[in-house]
């Protein structure tokens, strides 16, 4: 992998939310991995092979990680919350316009699609893991998820 799209990927992983990204490419495997003991320094190891190699790069102002965590604590959440299966995007509908696969007060049955989390350039379909009613989203569209993080209350 060359170095200018090894800048790329430290660069997208630095203005993300993303904790962490693992990418393969032939015989190479880059895994860029945000530090939270250390904010000031993010790790990249490269293992082409059997070659192991370290690269630290600095990270942006830690701003808006300091913000989300002096965020209130919401109340909880009464009823079946869907969390996130993976990190990506939340879209709530299929393509921009269309409409949104269920709003709040949406009757949904076990399988049926909440949304989509668009992840490396793959559009993952979320499904209810439960029937029920939509009584809150906690998500606004195009804004990125974590992992476990909650999407969705079903009462």
């Amino acid at each position: 992998m060359d170095l200018r799209k090894l800048k790329t990927l430290i660069d997208l992983v630095a203005e993300s939310d993303i904790a962490e990204l693992e990418v393969t490419e032939g015989e190479s495997k880059v895994r860029i991995v945000k530090s939270s003991a250390n904010p000031q320094n993010q790790m990249v190891m490269m293992q082409p092979q059997q070659m192991h190699q370290q690269y630290s790069a600095p990270m942006p102002s830690s701003a808006p990680v300091e913000a989300a965590a002096a965020a209130p604590v919401a109340a909880v959440e009464t009823g079946h919350v869907v969390k996130s299966p993976m990190v990506g995007t939340f879209y709530r509908s299929s393509a921009p316009g269309a409409a949104a696969f269920v709003e709040v007060g949406s009757t949904i049955k076990e399988g049926e699609t909440l949304c989509i989390i668009e992840a490396m350039k793959l559009l993952n379909e979320i499904d209810a893991d439960v029937s029920g009613t939509v009584t809150k989203i906690l998500v606004e569209n195009g804004q990125p998820v974590e992992f476990g993080q909650p999407l969705f209350v079903i009462g």
